[in-house]
């Protein structure tokens, strides 16, 4: 038989998410994690490149070409398909 003890927040490691911390509250500590969340999002936030009119362009033409020529080759083999099936029936 397993013997269930009550975790101590006083004791160092006894709940592994929020260790004792001497001085401090539990509300201090998310507090304090909360905020360096915040700090790093910002810093992380300048280090991103977002891309150029002339590029987000480019991209969508890119995109719309391909879907074009996918669709229309999809509606091709849809066709032939289409006679294959009814000249068998």
């Amino acid at each position: 038989m397993v013997e269930r003890r009550s975790p101590k927040p006083q004791v160092g490691g006894s709940n592994p998410s929020y260790p004792a911390i001497k001085g401090l509250s539990l509300r201090f500590v998310i507090m304090e994690k909360f905020i360096s969340y915040i700090k790093n999002s910002k810093s992380e936030l300048g280090k991103v490149i977002f891309p150029t009119k002339e590029q987000v362009r480019n991209a969508f033409v890119s995109v719309f070409i391909v879907v074009t020529i996918i669709s229309l080759f999809l509606a091709l083999i849809d066709v032939i398909m289409s006679f294959v099936i009814k000249g068998i029936l």
